[in-house]
């Protein structure tokens, strides 16, 4: 990864019509982001073109142009003014050709694409395929996309899981069960993990890391012996089924077990502080990068908390998982 400073304003941009687009699943701060870009775009005498529903308006020619005010009272608000979609479409040849001659009739020399692993996918294919210069910026819930510390959407979804946990507690405290709470998370255990730590919960499993439901069932026995009044298990959903673990949990160790799935509620709501300046900075680099004429990469934050740029091959090579570590703390402050 190469930082990026973007100090100084460049001289002639080497593009001068940017078309931004969300992919795949929505995530707070994608708003903030497509703020972010339209106003750089302008403020470097740049066209922005919104691209609606992702992939799918990529290739169906939905587009129209933006400019400062049609991004105005955007930034507090979930989900994504352009909204999404996915595309199986895209996924073809005849798909992406129908996309580039969306680009080549608009005119666009730029492309700013807000999403996950899949969009980058898409980015990177189409990159092959024609002269559009594009900039993935990482918009996704589950923070796992190579390349970078954080993504846009990730910090809100935690602190709405945090916020269910708090107030399951409440209720497992009053009536000394045990609460299973299934959260997002297929391949990456993030969501989990964080949300669990800070909640203070027993047992986290992740899909980075196995489960042993002999071992949590005997952790839940010795807990309720030592007179615990609450127990929060905090599943994500690509590591065991919720539902399964309950039931398991009330086999193995014979104290009642409830399931809550908080599903897409992770997705929606105002985003946090740090997801509206993460995608304000991400957002306007983003934009800077394509006017300096660099292209087929993707922005993120570093280790130092600044910006820095990969190519799109490398974010999209493996997915970034839940450091090893994580696991053990979990174990260790559990109980």
């Amino acid at each position: 990864m190469t930082q990026h400073s973007g100090g100084g304003r460049p001289g002639r941009s080497a593009v001068r019509r940017v078309g931004v687009l969300t992919s795949g699943g929505d995530a707070p701060g994608m708003n903030a982001a497509i703020r972010a870009v339209v106003r750089t775009c302008v403020s470097l005498g740049i066209e922005p073109i919104g691209v609606e529903r992702g992939l799918h308006g990529l290739v169906h020619g939905q587009v129209r142009a933006l400019d400062g005010r049609s991004v105005s009272g955007i930034i507090y608000r979930g989900g994504t003014m352009l909204r999404t979609a996915r595309s199986e479409e895209f996924r073809t040849a005849e798909g992406r050709a129908q996309a580039i001659e969306t680009i080549r009739r608009v005119g666009m020399d730029g492309l700013v694409a807000i999403g996950g692993n899949g969009t980058y996918k898409g980015m990177a294919a189409l990159a092959a395929e024609c002269s559009v210069a594009i900039v993935g910026v990482p918009g996704t819930i589950d923070n796992d996309i190579s390349g970078t510390l954080y993504t846009i959407g990730f910090d809100t979804a935690v602190n709405t899981a945090l916020d269910s946990i708090d107030r399951i507690r409440d209720t497992s405290e009053a009536h000394e069960r045990v609460f299973v709470i299934e959260v997002m998370g297929r391949e990456a255990g993030f969501i989990a993990m964080e949300s669990g730590l800070a909640g203070g919960a027993e047992a986290v499993l992740v899909p980075e890391l196995p489960v042993n439901m002999d071992e949590l069932c005997e952790s839940v026995r010795r807990w309720q012996a030592d007179g615990k009044k609450s127990c929060i298990i905090v599943v994500a959903e690509g590591a065991a089924s919720g539902a399964d673990v309950a039931a398991c949990i009330e086999r193995g160790s014979g104290v009642p077990a409830r399931l809550t799935v908080l599903g897409y509620i992770q997705r929606g709501g105002r985003p946090t502080a740090r997801d509206r300046s993460l995608a304000t900075r991400l957002g306007y680099h983003a934009v800077r990068l394509l006017a300096e004429g660099q292209r087929s990469i993707a922005v993120g934050i570093s280790e130092g908390e600044n910006v820095c740029a990969c190519s799109l091959d490398k974010a999209i090579t493996g997915r970034r998982l839940l450091p090893p570590e994580m696991g053990e703390i979990a174990t260790v402050t559990a109980g």
